[in-house]
């Protein structure tokens, strides 16, 4: 195995994350949730913002759509992440001929731009020393398939390309880019959305709901839990060498 340096080291160091420091976005249920368990056990020492101040893994409560709230957050902490996993995101339907200027705003302030701003950041108190970040994207960037998601698709979309351009700019300042894009994810999100197509007895959402099942390889829908052990992947050494890669975590859902 190899470090970050081309070093050869064990396995066990290079997936150890002890004494390191990880902040996590949208850290107070689902995927962000999952993500922040496995660093914990992981023995990482964890830094986790979400705009819900009752969440079970919120340390920092903070509106993220908010540019000022997150550089007041990066002037005034005292502890500097060698990990960061921009996780935060809104997953709202918006019909696009009755779309507003507010409602555009507000999915690409919380899904695009607050992962700019972290980011940026990121970049600029790490400096020299470099560091690692992950990017939570969707499979809905790179194949639309749900409808009244253009705004969701535009900021996911956005997130890739802000991931792939740090990559190079900054690869050889010692850090790491990389994104996930998830799809099909048992959530409290997707969960919400199947209830009310069922409740509501949206035909448009079966249809859609069944069509997306039948392009599911593996024949099923994920876990938090899967998302995050790609997230800790690309976080450790195992991935010293992966940079600007999109990892989907999507059953099959983009090779079928």
């Amino acid at each position: 195995m190899s470090s970050e340096r081309g070093e050869r080291i064990t396995l066990s160091e290079a997936i150890s994350f002890e004494r390191k420091n990880v902040l996590i976005t949208g850290s107070s249920s689902g995927i962000g949730r999952a993500i922040a368990k496995r660093f914990s056990e992981a023995r990482a020492n964890l830094i986790l913002l979400d705009i819900n101040e009752e969440g079970p893994n919120t340390t920092y409560p903070i509106d993220l759509s908010d540019k000022n709230k997150i550089d007041g957050f990066w002037n005034n902490t005292k502890v500097l992440p060698d990990i960061l996993v921009n996780n935060v995101g809104i997953y709202p339907e918006q019909n696009f001929l009755r779309l507003s200027k507010e409602s555009l705003n507000k999915t690409l302030s919380v899904n695009m731009e607050s992962t700019v701003w972290m980011c940026q950041n990121f970049i600029k108190l790490r400096g020299k020393k470099g560091g690692i970040i992950v990017n939570i994207s969707s499979i809905e960037a790179i194949l639309p398939f749900k409808r009244d998601l253009i705004p969701y698709s535009m900021s996911k979309a956005g997130v890739i390309a802000l991931t792939r351009s740090l990559a190079r700019d900054y690869g050889r300042d010692g850090f790491r880019v990389n994104a996930i894009l998830p799809g099909a994810i048992e959530t409290p999100g997707t969960g919400s959305l199947v209830k009310s197509a069922l409740k509501n007895f949206r035909v448009d959402l079966i249809k859609t709901g069944y069509n997306f099942n039948e392009r599911l390889a593996n024949g099923r829908w994920g876990k938090p839990d899967e998302v995050a052990k790609a997230v800790i992947f690309l976080s450790s050494d195992l991935a010293s060498y992966v940079q600007g890669a999109l990892l989907p975590v999507d059953g099959g859902f983009l090779s079928s």
